[in-house]
């Protein structure tokens, strides 16, 4: 769990006690969060929750497993999640929010089909990003850029398959 915590690390400025407090593990919508279909505030209780709660992932009945890659955590799901109009057993966690790991769609079809534009597409790579909101909001001499973006990629540590998901981005000024 320690390298969660460090993923989450730019939520720390933002973080409450009582936000991974609040979070009920039954209120989990797995499907939304991966979509971009939740809100900031219920992505950090989430996030806060599984990496500050002693056995969070044994709750959910997630078994970690290597991901292959230092920046992803990686999650067996004990039923597949439905997101993107297809089914996976496999997730992974970001510095920024959750993906799914999908098989049998290559990165680039998956991001047309939702609406991904291409930031990076090459043999060896491909990068798709769809803005989903973006907000700035200046209270008492401190600035809070929101961006919410869905992600569709490919990673060498998971040849052959597409990963797909949110990121909840947060910056304090």
């Amino acid at each position: 769990m320690r390298r969660l915590g460090q993923c989450l690390a730019p939520l720390v400025l933002l973080a409450t006690p009582a936000m991974a407090e609040d979070f009920d593990p039954a209120s989990l919508d797995l499907a939304a969060l991966i979509e971009c279909r939740a809100d900031v505030p219920a992505y950090n209780g989430f996030a806060f929750w599984l990496a500050g709660e002693p056995g969070a992932a044994d709750r959910l009945g997630w078994k970690e497993v290597p991901s292959g890659n230092p920046f992803l955590r990686q999650y067996q799901l004990p039923a597949p999640v439905h997101v993107f109009g297809r089914e996976t057993g496999t997730v992974v966690f970001t510095a920024t929010g959750p993906m799914a790991v999908l098989e049998g769609i290559a990165a680039p079809d998956l991001a047309w089909q939702i609406g991904a534009p291409a930031t990076v597409s090459s043999p060896d790579k491909f990068l798709g990003e769809k803005v989903v909101a973006e907000s700035t909001e200046d209270t008492g001499g401190v600035s809070l850029a929101t961006r919410i973006t869905l992600n569709v990629s490919t990673v060498e540590s998971h040849p052959g398959k597409t990963l797909a998901g949110c990121s909840y981005a947060l910056d304090v000024k």
